[in-house]
């Protein structure tokens, strides 16, 4: 029998593919040097990754957050995404305290990231997560980073409690006040606006027609931007315009969380009496401060009865202006819209507005099932709405869903006459020069049987006539005032419809 001999052919080698290499970044406050580092920070780790051979750029990850912890990082979440997706096979970051402050954080990270092969490289201390001994040193390491900022927090809440006990504020945006030298001190423009919002609310104005006027003044907030409700709310209910000071009102639960906790008798809260010049006398905010209570009163959910709760409550958030939805509509037709949009208006933000059958429809594709707050809550974080009727369903699992709803198609369209009609119909509420004199003599009637000495009038006439005898005082602010005043008195600004805005 002949030998035989044949050739094994053996397929081409794989040849090793480049690593996907990504960054992670952090830093713990918004302030300009702190975001220009962290604009250093990824201008250094993305030309890092792009000029090392064998390497390919898959991001750099970003965080603007005040703490180490895993909740309160949007980009962190979404780069643990990416690693469990298979979209990443190393992570660079700075050091061990960029990376997690919480060592049970930072240790249950690094095991689920190793058990799917992703490297994490801690480049200040030179340790590999994939190394023999880097669990070990990463404990070691942790912890100390850890203790520095247990450290370096009680050092700072030591600081606050002995400028508490010494009277002075912690606040330095307040608006009417400026903070030299732990002291407040008046600024005269903006302290005229705080009079003006405190005056305006006992008139029987609301916070929506105080910031609507606010607004269209041109009158901007202590961080120049526009007003909203909240902030005449809280202004409102500011005791320091008073010249007293209320300190530790909250206080931070711990330096892992740093979640911020209302003082109910946990910690020592400090009064102090005369620590500044008063921009509101007691009487005005005393008086104020029962008018909050009187329209809350008025106002709140009778006993019983609670407000109520949808599945989306909370869940369905604005991918421009980052604010949640809102359920809205008539019975006939609900739908869900941004907040932003709700309140402030369409040239605030212009996200859809989404039909409530279409995201109850949509959600039971995802859920493959009924649709209840339960279900909802079980299975799915967070919705975010998109451009182009799009929803982003994010799964407790770290996967997303995408869908997109469909826009309702108009079946009743109002004809000539109808439009006709509902025009006449609003023009019959506008108030007529009779309505708003009734208005008048119910607001005299309303204020009689209300504490308002002639003193105190007297008072406020005086401040009035010292802040237009200021030469100090902005000409412009002066001006624009005036102005306004002028025009309210000639009627031309409508000053009775917001006359009647509730708080």
């Amino acid at each position: 029998m002949g030998r035989k001999v044949t050739q094994v052919a053996f397929g081409i080698p794989e040849l090793p593919r480049d690593k996907n290499v990504a960054a992670y970044c952090r830093v713990s406050s918004g302030k300009d040097a702190m975001l220009h580092s962290l604009e250093a920070q990824v201008s250094y780790y993305s030309g890092l990754i792009q000029n090392h051979s064998g390497w390919e750029y898959a991001g750099v990850y970003a965080d603007e957050a005040r703490t180490g912890t895993k909740d309160t990082r949007e980009n962190f979440v979404r780069l643990l995404a990416d690693c469990r997706a298979g979209k990443i096979d190393m992570v660079l970051t700075k050091s061990i305290s960029r990376f997690a402050r919480n060592t049970v954080t930072l240790l249950e990270t690094v095991r689920e990231l190793k058990q799917i092969g992703v490297d994490v490289y801690f480049e200040e201390q030179n340790i590999h997560s994939l190394s023999t001994d880097g669990e070990l040193m990463l404990t070691v390491l942790a912890s100390y980073a850890q203790e520095e900022s247990r450290s370096a927090s009680e050092n700072q809440k030591w600081r606050i409690k002995k400028n508490f006990e010494e009277g002075k504020p912690w606040s330095s945006t307040l608006l009417g006040y400026r903070n030299v030298n732990g002291r407040y001190e008046i600024v005269p423009e903006e302290a005229e606006t705080v009079r003006m919002i405190f005056d305006w609310y006992l008139e029987g104005m609301g916070a929506t027609a105080i910031r609507d006027r606010l607004n269209a003044m041109g009158i901007k907030t202590r961080l120049g931007n526009k007003w909203s409700r909240s902030p005449i709310l809280k202004l409102l209910r500011n005791y320091a315009y008073t010249g007293n000071l209320l300190l530790q009102k909250t206080y931070r639960e711990n330096h892992i969380t740093k979640k911020c906790i209302r003082n109910t008798g946990g910690k020592p809260m400090y009064h102090a009496t005369g620590t500044h010049e008063a921009i509101i006398d007691m009487d005005t905010f005393n008086q104020v401060q029962e008018e909050i209570r009187r329209r809350a009163e008025h106002f709140k959910h009778k006993e019983g009865t609670e407000t109520p709760t949808y599945p989306f409550t909370g869940m369905v958030r604005c991918c421009r202006c980052g604010k949640n939805y809102i359920r809205s509509g008539a019975p006939a037709y609900r739908t869900w819209t941004c907040r932003t949009r709700r309140k402030e208006g369409l040239e605030h933000c212009g996200a859809d507005i989404i039909p409530e059958d279409e995201l109850f429809r949509l959600t039971a594709e995802v859920l493959g099932g009924g649709v209840t707050e339960d279900a909802v809550r079980d299975k799915i974080t967070a919705i975010r709405a998109e451009e182009n009727r799009t929803l982003v369903f994010c799964l407790k699992n770290g996967k997303e869903t995408v869908k997109q709803w469909q826009e309702h198609e108009v079946v009743h369209i109002c004809t000539e006459e109808q439009k006709r009609q509902i025009s006449l119909k609003n023009s019959g509420r506008k108030q007529t020069e009779e309505q708003r004199r009734r208005h008048s003599e119910r607001m005299k009637e309303y204020w009689k049987g209300r504490e308002f000495p002639e003193e105190q009038r007297r008072r406020q006439s005086e401040k009035m006539k010292a802040y237009w005898n200021d030469r100090e005082a902005s000409d412009a602010h002066r001006q624009t005032v005036s102005r306004m005043m002028k025009e309210m008195r000639a009627g031309n600004t409508g000053a009775g419809k917001e006359g009647d805005g509730n708080a």
